[in-house]
């Protein structure tokens, strides 16, 4: 019997909203609390390294759980993982304002506050990671492959949103009988607003969950290619060189935020203090640089995943040399801000053209892999931080060079040179796998 095409219903505003809200209140969440971390460390009295670390712990998490949370949307559906995954914030985030009251009233020492803090932080990298896999597919069934592009480029723009409106109404959240443990319970509270709306208005992907039309997705894709035994995603050559571009351009992003700070303490020669309303600027305009790449410069273009994986790097490459050679603060956030420009292309270009290069059936295992690349970068972000403090250039220079190294690869790769608005098969990744056989016996 002929399996026929499934034809998911196109978006509608109303449910892209929410699912953008549901990215928004996460963004706004973290950057907020990245913002207010440093002051809570000192204040409790919990060394700088240590407090790194609750981080890195979260995103490792994040980063092992996103697979198994992408598997499971294909079996629930989109819509209660995305569920899980807010519940799971706002629970960490509750357990975090709580530990943090405790080490602000000093109920016991600061190590003991830094074991709970980390425990408390690691429940958003097991169970907050939920929602990211299962809100991109929601997206990626319901969008043609030729607006893909422009629909997970405005996806992204959630983050970029965030990171602005995080840290600016942190401080508002500061209240005298919370201290700098309100912001916690503050986006807590919206995080359950926004449970409270997707639980009541975001209608389930009609894709996502219906066991039948996963089987059909799938038997097309193994009468298409015969032969062709299923693999993990991260060994999937169609899928494969998105993920090297990806995680290299996280780490080179997430190190030059981690560094930024630093760089504009030295340049201003100010306390951290003094400087945080400097810092707080760079990340402004950087912010609103990302912003103009994925809700304007892609929309008024209608930029291919092709070009945004070229774009991408070559912006953010120019923009960490002019950190790397900025005499003085405003060169920094101009060069900030280019870079986050390209990082603002490179982003959506990477995970628009893995999501156009798989079949309908298998959206949420890729988007499972993509959040795994996301989470895991973290983990080198420390080895910049220390080359900053031998050399203050380098990692800026090493940024680079890594991004230019990219755009040679976004060139030479078959993957991603053919990445436009067309989806590929395993046929075609087969190809691609001897068109590079045949270019490295050259």
């Amino acid at each position: 019997m002929a399996t026929t095409a499934v034809h998911p219903p196109a978006l509608p505003r109303r449910s892209f909203a929410i699912i953008f809200g549901v990215s928004l209140a996460t963004a706004m969440g973290n950057t907020g609390l990245i913002s207010v971390l440093p002051a809570i460390g000192r204040s409790i009295g919990i060394p700088d390294p240590l407090v790194a670390a609750v981080f890195s712990l979260s995103a490792l998490l994040w980063a092992f759980s996103s697979p198994f949370w992408a598997k499971a949307s294909d079996k629930y559906g989109r819509k209660p993982l995305m569920l899980v995954g807010l519940t799971g914030f706002m629970v960490s985030m509750i357990c975090c304002g709580l530990v943090v009251s405790a080490g602000l009233r000093h109920v016991a020492t600061p190590l003991v506050i830094f074991v709970f803090f980390l425990f408390a932080r690691a429940l958003f990298g097991l169970f907050g990671a939920a929602s990211n896999p299962a809100t991109q597919a929601y997206v990626a069934e319901h969008t043609t492959p030729e607006k893909r592009t422009q629909s997970m480029s405005s996806l992204a723009g959630a983050f970029g949103l965030g990171t602005v409106i995080g840290p600016f109404i942190a401080p508002l959240l500061i209240l005298p009988f919370l201290g700098l443990a309100g912001p916690l319970f503050g986006f807590a509270l919206i995080a359950a607003a926004m449970l409270f709306v997707v639980y009541r208005y975001l209608p389930e992907s009609p894709f996502a969950g219906d066991a039948r039309a996963r089987s059909d997705a799938q038997a097309e894709t193994r009468k298409a290619n015969p032969g062709v035994r299923e693999t993990p995603m991260w060994r999937d050559p169609r899928i494969t060189p998105f993920l090297i571009y990806g995680f290299l351009v996280a780490v080179c992003q997430t190190a030059q935020g981690q560094t930024l700070g630093f760089l504009i303490i030295d340049k201003l020669a100010l306390s951290p203090a003094a400087a945080q309303g400097f810092i707080a600027i760079a990340m402004m305009f950087g912010a609103m640089a990302g912003l103009l790449a994925q809700w304007g410069i892609i929309r008024m273009f209608e930029m291919t995943p092709r070009q945004l994986l070229r774009w991408g790097v070559a912006v953010a490459a120019v923009g960490n040399v002019i950190v790397a050679l900025s005499p003085n603060y405003w060169a920094v956030v101009a060069g900030y801000a280019i870079a986050s420009l390209g990082f603002g292309f490179a982003r959506p270009g990477f995970t628009a053209g893995s999501s156009l290069a798989v079949d309908m059936g298998e959206q949420a295992r890729v988007a499972g892999a993509i959040a795994a690349v996301n989470g895991v970068n973290v983990v080198l972000a420390p080895f910049f931080v220390w080359l900053y403090e031998h050399i203050a250039w380098a990692p800026f220079a090493l940024n680079a060079a890594i991004m230019l190294a990219m755009l040679v690869y976004a060139f030479r790769n078959p993957q991603l040179r053919n990445a436009d608005p067309k989806p590929a098969t395993r046929a075609d990744a087969a190809i691609a796998t001897l068109e590079r056989s045949d270019e490295s016996g050259q």
